[in-house]
């Protein structure tokens, strides 16, 4: 029976937890995920978890932290003067915003508070800080 090997391109349901058992994603109803086994596409703990399996095969792991999002960062979070807005954005604890660095990525930002002048603004990933559990059943290997 063919197993998984780095470079192979797998389609996986899966379903995932936090410790307290709360579902933070999920492809339940919807196209199974696809990715290329070894090239950075899903973290490396989900990465390490589908190499080996068989089609037809499902398992629950726990992955840790360092193999996930990384431990949360006092590094990624920013103050940012609130003159800097523009005009139409009032933020407000909770806000969800986007924001782009030096070389045009991207990346979401949550304001985490904002005083008079100034609006922090936490950069680390939602998910960073947490172990995560995942329900995974591979579908295919394509």
């Amino acid at each position: 029976m063919q197993q998984v090997k780095k470079g192979d391109t797998v389609r996986v349901h899966y379903h995932g937890k936090l410790n307290d058992g709360s579902t933070f994603d999920s492809s339940d109803g919807r196209a199974p995920l696809e990715f290329v086994v070894g090239n950075g596409q899903v973290i490396k703990g989900f990465d390490d978890a589908v190499m080996s399996m068989a089609v037809g095969e499902k398992k629950t792991v726990t992955i840790p932290v360092h193999e996930a999002y990384g431990e949360r960062s006092d590094e990624n979070m920013v103050r940012y003067p609130i003159t800097e807005f523009p005009a139409d954005i009032k933020p407000e604890v909770g806000m969800e915003l986007h924001m782009s660095d030096d070389q045009g990525h991207v990346f979401p930002v949550i304001v985490a508070e904002v005083t008079d002048d100034s609006v922090l603004l936490d950069a680390n990933h939602p998910l960073a800080g947490e172990p995560l559990t995942f329900e995974i059943e591979l579908v295919e290997i394509a």
